[in-house]
Protein backbone atom coordinates (compact mmCIF):
# COMPACT_ATOMS: atom_id res chain seq x y z
CA UNK A 1 0.00 0.00 0.00
CA UNK A 2 1.43 3.93 -0.62
CA UNK A 3 1.23 5.97 2.00
CA UNK A 4 -1.05 9.33 1.59
CA UNK A 5 -0.03 12.45 3.64
CA UNK A 6 -2.77 14.69 4.76
CA UNK A 7 -2.15 18.12 6.02
CA UNK A 8 -4.87 19.48 8.69
CA UNK A 9 -6.95 22.35 7.72
CA UNK A 10 -6.76 24.12 11.15
CA UNK A 11 -6.57 23.04 14.92
CA UNK A 12 -8.44 22.57 17.98
CA UNK A 13 -8.39 25.33 20.39
CA UNK A 14 -10.13 24.90 24.00
CA UNK A 15 -9.28 24.37 27.77
CA UNK A 16 -8.48 20.87 27.73
CA UNK A 17 -4.66 20.31 27.74
CA UNK A 18 -3.66 17.06 28.73
CA UNK A 19 -5.37 13.44 28.56
CA UNK A 20 -8.33 12.29 29.88
CA UNK A 21 -11.38 9.49 28.94
CA UNK A 22 -14.55 10.90 30.09
CA UNK A 23 -16.31 13.88 30.91
CA UNK A 24 -16.30 15.18 27.71
CA UNK A 25 -19.99 16.42 27.55
CA UNK A 26 -19.94 20.32 27.63
CA UNK A 27 -16.38 21.00 26.85
CA UNK A 28 -16.93 24.11 24.43
CA UNK A 29 -13.84 23.90 21.50
CA UNK A 30 -12.81 25.99 18.59
CA UNK A 31 -11.66 25.19 15.34
CA UNK A 32 -9.38 27.80 13.72
CA UNK A 33 -9.06 27.06 10.18
CA UNK A 34 -4.84 27.24 8.75
CA UNK A 35 -5.75 31.24 7.54
CA UNK A 36 -2.75 30.66 5.21
CA UNK A 37 -4.52 28.15 2.99
CA UNK A 38 -8.72 28.86 3.58
CA UNK A 39 -10.57 31.61 4.12
CA UNK A 40 -13.95 32.27 5.40
CA UNK A 41 -15.42 31.39 2.24
CA UNK A 42 -14.47 27.75 3.17
CA UNK A 43 -17.15 27.68 5.91
CA UNK A 44 -20.02 29.40 4.17
CA UNK A 45 -23.47 27.60 4.65
CA UNK A 46 -21.99 25.68 7.09
CA UNK A 47 -23.91 27.68 10.07
CA UNK A 48 -27.55 26.02 8.54
CA UNK A 49 -26.13 22.66 9.76
CA UNK A 50 -27.12 21.66 13.81
CA UNK A 51 -24.12 19.57 13.83
CA UNK A 52 -21.07 18.61 12.30
CA UNK A 53 -18.23 15.91 12.21
CA UNK A 54 -14.63 16.73 13.16
CA UNK A 55 -11.86 14.32 11.89
CA UNK A 56 -8.71 14.95 13.87
CA UNK A 57 -5.28 13.85 14.75
CA UNK A 58 -4.10 11.98 17.50
CA UNK A 59 -1.18 13.69 17.54
CA UNK A 60 -0.17 13.19 21.07
CA UNK A 61 -0.24 9.33 20.75
CA UNK A 62 3.28 7.96 20.51
CA UNK A 63 4.30 5.39 18.08
CA UNK A 64 4.98 2.39 20.68
CA UNK A 65 1.22 2.82 22.11
CA UNK A 66 -0.20 1.85 18.36
CA UNK A 67 -2.53 -1.22 18.48
CA UNK A 68 -2.86 -3.30 15.57
CA UNK A 69 -4.24 -6.16 17.06
CA UNK A 70 -6.55 -6.54 20.08
CA UNK A 71 -7.06 -5.16 23.52
CA UNK A 72 -8.86 -5.07 26.39
CA UNK A 73 -10.84 -1.77 25.87
CA UNK A 74 -8.93 0.93 28.41
CA UNK A 75 -7.10 -2.19 29.36
CA UNK A 76 -10.07 -3.13 31.44
CA UNK A 77 -9.61 -6.77 32.06
CA UNK A 78 -13.02 -7.09 32.77
CA UNK A 79 -14.39 -5.77 29.58
CA UNK A 80 -13.14 -8.36 26.94
CA UNK A 81 -10.17 -8.73 24.51
CA UNK A 82 -11.22 -6.73 21.60
CA UNK A 83 -9.73 -5.49 18.12
CA UNK A 84 -8.70 -2.37 17.65
CA UNK A 85 -11.46 -1.66 14.73
CA UNK A 86 -14.13 -2.93 17.40
CA UNK A 87 -12.86 -0.17 19.50
CA UNK A 88 -12.93 3.89 19.08
CA UNK A 89 -9.61 4.08 21.10
CA UNK A 90 -6.92 6.83 20.90
CA UNK A 91 -4.16 4.37 20.08
CA UNK A 92 -5.36 3.48 16.35
CA UNK A 93 -2.97 2.77 13.19
CA UNK A 94 -3.56 5.88 11.68
CA UNK A 95 -4.29 7.51 14.83
CA UNK A 96 -7.90 9.82 13.07
CA UNK A 97 -10.42 10.68 15.39
CA UNK A 98 -14.04 11.21 14.39
CA UNK A 99 -16.65 13.02 16.46
CA UNK A 100 -19.95 14.32 16.01
CA UNK A 101 -20.44 17.34 17.15
CA UNK A 102 -22.79 19.94 17.86
CA UNK A 103 -22.28 23.33 15.85
CA UNK A 104 -22.36 26.35 17.86
CA UNK A 105 -21.47 29.46 15.48
CA UNK A 106 -19.31 30.06 12.94
CA UNK A 107 -16.96 33.22 12.96
CA UNK A 108 -14.88 34.23 9.79
CA UNK A 109 -12.57 30.94 9.69
CA UNK A 110 -13.49 29.82 13.16
CA UNK A 111 -16.54 27.63 14.29
CA UNK A 112 -17.26 26.92 17.81
CA UNK A 113 -18.87 23.64 18.75
CA UNK A 114 -19.56 21.48 21.94
CA UNK A 115 -18.66 17.94 23.10
CA UNK A 116 -15.65 17.61 20.89
CA UNK A 117 -13.45 14.83 22.21
CA UNK A 118 -9.81 16.26 21.33
CA UNK A 119 -7.28 18.18 23.48
CA UNK A 120 -5.99 21.53 22.60
CA UNK A 121 -3.83 22.45 19.56
CA UNK A 122 -5.14 19.04 18.32
CA UNK A 123 -4.37 19.07 14.47
CA UNK A 124 -8.54 18.87 11.90
CA UNK A 125 -8.27 16.78 9.33
CA UNK A 126 -11.78 17.73 8.04
CA UNK A 127 -15.00 19.21 8.83
CA UNK A 128 -18.16 17.85 7.79
CA UNK A 129 -21.95 18.41 8.22
CA UNK A 130 -23.49 16.37 9.16
CA UNK A 131 -26.97 15.16 7.23
CA UNK A 132 -29.82 12.85 8.64
CA UNK A 133 -29.42 11.03 5.89
CA UNK A 134 -26.43 9.23 6.73
CA UNK A 135 -27.10 8.42 10.59
CA UNK A 136 -28.65 5.33 11.56
CA UNK A 137 -32.19 5.43 13.07
CA UNK A 138 -30.80 4.65 17.05
CA UNK A 139 -33.06 1.80 17.43
CA UNK A 140 -31.06 0.03 14.61
CA UNK A 141 -27.86 0.56 16.25
CA UNK A 142 -26.68 -3.09 17.90
CA UNK A 143 -23.54 -3.00 20.44
CA UNK A 144 -21.80 -4.82 23.08
CA UNK A 145 -22.55 -4.27 27.01
CA UNK A 146 -18.85 -3.81 27.71
CA UNK A 147 -19.06 -0.48 25.51
CA UNK A 148 -22.31 0.97 26.85
CA UNK A 149 -19.86 0.70 30.24
CA UNK A 150 -17.06 2.37 28.88
CA UNK A 151 -19.06 5.43 27.94
CA UNK A 152 -20.99 5.59 30.86
CA UNK A 153 -18.97 8.64 32.18
CA UNK A 154 -18.00 10.06 28.50
CA UNK A 155 -20.25 12.60 27.51
CA UNK A 156 -21.05 13.66 31.27
CA UNK A 157 -20.33 17.01 31.88
CA UNK A 158 -16.58 17.78 32.60
CA UNK A 159 -15.28 18.67 35.97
Amino acid sequence: MQDIKVTPIGCVRNEIKGPKEDFWGGVESRIVLDVERFTAAALEGLGEFSHVEILFYFDRVENSAVVVGSRHPRGNPDWPLTGIFAQRGKARPNRIGATICHLVSVSGSEIAVSGLDALDGTPVLDIKPVLAEFLPDKSDVRQPQWSHELMAEYSKSHR
